[in-house]
C-alpha cells in the first residue's frame, strides 16, 4: 500500500508543482516508517539469531531456496523493485527539485521485507556450542 501511495504521489508531483509538497510528505513518511521497521526487523533478528544462523542475503532479500514462501518473496522484492524504479525515475525527470526526496522512499521496502525475513524467514539452526 505505501509503495502504491509513493508512485501515485511521485507521478502526481511530475505532473503537477502544486503536488510536490505532498509527494515530498509521503516520501519522507515511509521513510521515517522504514527506519522504524528497520529497528523492529533488528530487534526480533537479534533474538532469532540465539537459534538460528541468520545471513543479510537471506533476511534482507529473503536469498536462498527455502527461506520465504516465492509468492511472498515475489511481492515483498517487486514493492522494493517498484520503489526504487519510481524514485530514480522521479529525480532524473526533475532533478534539482524536492523530488529528490524520494530516494529516501525504498528504504520502507527494504526494511519491510528486513522485517518478513526476520520474523518469517527459514534459517538452518544454529549448532550447539560445546
Amino acid at each position: 500500500m505505501g509503495t502504491g501511495v509513493f508512485v501515485v504521489s511521485a507521478l502526481a508531483a511530475i505532473a503537477s508543482t502544486a503536488a510536490r509538497i505532498p509527494a515530498v510528505g509521503v516520501a519522507l513518511a515511509l521513510f521515517i516508517a522504514g527506519i522504524v521497521n528497520f529497528f523492529w526487523a533488528y530487534a526480533v533478528a537479534v533474538g532469532r539469531s540465539r537459534t538460528h544462523v541468520i545471513g543479510i542475503g537471506g533476511w534482507f532479500f529473503l536469498a536462498g531456496r527455502d527461506t520465504a514462501p516465492a509468492n511472498d518473496r515475489r511481492q515483498l522484492l517487486a514493492s522494493l523493485g517498484v520503489e526504487v524504479v519510481a524514485a530514480i525515475a522521479t529525480a532524473a525527470a526533475r532533478p534539482f527539485t524536492s523530488l529528490a526526496f524520494g530516494v529516501l522512499a525504498p528504504v520502507y521496502g527494504l526494511a519491510l521485507t528486513g522485517l518478513y525475513g526476520a520474523r518469517h524467514g527459514r534459517f538452518s539452526p544454529r549448532s550447539p556450542r560445546k
